[in-house]
């Protein structure tokens, strides 16, 4: 049996809190097993900003980590990559890989981009050169990348839309996701290693579109299946809202991915309402620019206060560098520009979220979940 037909159990429930939907599991690649819930480190171009893979195994652990389809394809290419024998041997990680379909990087492109029956076609943001993706090359492009879970392509709809338009972006992404799943089913991998394909669900905020949706993406019945279209700019209750929904469709024995999202609490909410996977680039995006997240609260370091505040960054911190590094050094580093300050902030902050769905998934099969996520949820957004 060719490769790309395998069949193997892609992924297993071990435990359901008795007080939540949320649920501990066992995510299975040709890279590795993945505990979920698992926290993803984004890896837009091939590298989780200043993160040495070492680093991103030894002080973090992570045993996922997502690379970007649209920022892969244009820089450093496709061609490079194929060459490199796909993006795990191109940056030396041989961890499991999930690629996002690039469709919420062209959504971002809004002047620069128009969509069809075809597909999308965008300017690159780097030269301006023109370019067009399809279902079918999104798949093509994925294939390359070599990742071992790959999404297809959608349209990412803005908040607010009104209904109209979000019912016929859903309708466009569903027609898209045929296209994507005969294009996979006609095609293997590159690498001799498995892949498999997650559909997206789309619908806005719009109940009975949310409901479609996740029925059209459950009858597909692949492997897994991953929310998007949220975390973009509506109210959090809402969001929870559709979350709630779309895991009540969604198959219980397949893993649900929620694309990127979010902070620590909205994180814990999404745990608690049945989500197993996560991406965001919130813990390297505001590390760099100071914002640190702790199990007692947000620290701005570069506030005055801790300028002659020599303890540790958290003295319980999740990584060595954590526990190494003074309040007062990186302050220092963070308001001087220093490339090391951005370094310690991202693997404290992405060590800090892979410390939190690890204790999730301790209470998740202690049967305490619920109880521990609401005294944490407390504590952690407040500011120090």
């Amino acid at each position: 049996m060719p490769l790309h037909k395998r069949i193997y159990k892609v992924f297993e429930v071990r435990k359901t809190s008795p007080d939540s939907q949320a649920r501990m599991g066992i995510l299975h690649t040709d890279h590795g097993t993945v505990r979920t819930p698992a926290f993803m480190p984004v890896g837009t171009a091939g590298t989780v900003k200043g993160v040495l893979q070492r680093d991103l195994k030894e002080q973090i652990n992570a045993e996922i980590i997502l690379g970007n389809t649209y920022h892969l394809y244009l820089r450093p290419g496709i061609d490079i990559l194929e060459q490199a024998g796909g993006l795990h041997k191109f940056m030396n990680w041989d961890r499991a890989i999930l690629s996002d379909s690039g469709g919420y990087q062209v959504f971002s492109l809004s002047d620069n981009r128009h969509l069809s029956e075809e597909g999308a076609h965008f300017r690159s943001h780097i030269d301006g050169s023109s370019h067009t993706f399809t279902p079918e090359s999104v798949v093509d492009i994925q294939r390359i990348i070599g990742a071992d879970i790959i999404m297809a392509f959608d349209e990412c709809t803005p908040y607010p839309c009104d209904y109209d338009y979000a019912l016929r972006s859903m309708d466009l992404t569903h027609r898209w996701l045929e296209r994507a799943l005969e294009r996979f089913r006609s095609t293997g991998p590159r690498y001799g290693h498995n892949q498999v394909i997650f559909p997206i669900v789309q619908g806005s905020v719009f109940t009975d579109l949310r409901k479609q949706s996740s029925e059209y993406a459950a009858k597909t019945d692949m492997p897994g299946n991953a929310i998007g279209g949220l975390s973009v700019g509506e109210p959090a209750e809402m969001m929870y809202a559709m979350i709630d929904l779309v895991t009540s469709i969604l198959p219980e024995d397949k893993p649900r991915y929620l694309m990127g999202v979010g902070t620590p609490v909205n994180i814990l909410e999404a745990i608690d309402l049945g989500i197993d996977m996560f991406d965001c680039v919130i813990p390297t995006r505001n590390g760099r620019n100071g914002m640190l997240f702790t199990r007692d609260g947000i620290i701005n370091i570069k506030n005055k206060k801790w300028a002659n505040d020599f303890s540790a960054i958290d003295k319980q911190g999740p990584s060595d560098i954590s526990r190494y590094y003074s309040k007062a050094y990186l302050r220092h580093l963070i308001v001087s520009g220093e490339l090391l300050g951005a370094q310690i902030a991202s693997i404290h902050n992405l060590a800090f979220y892979l410390w939190l769905v690890d204790e999730a998934r301790n209470k998740i099969e202690k049967g305490e979940y619920r109880n521990w996520k609401n005294k944490m949820i407390a504590a952690l957004g407040q500011r120090i």
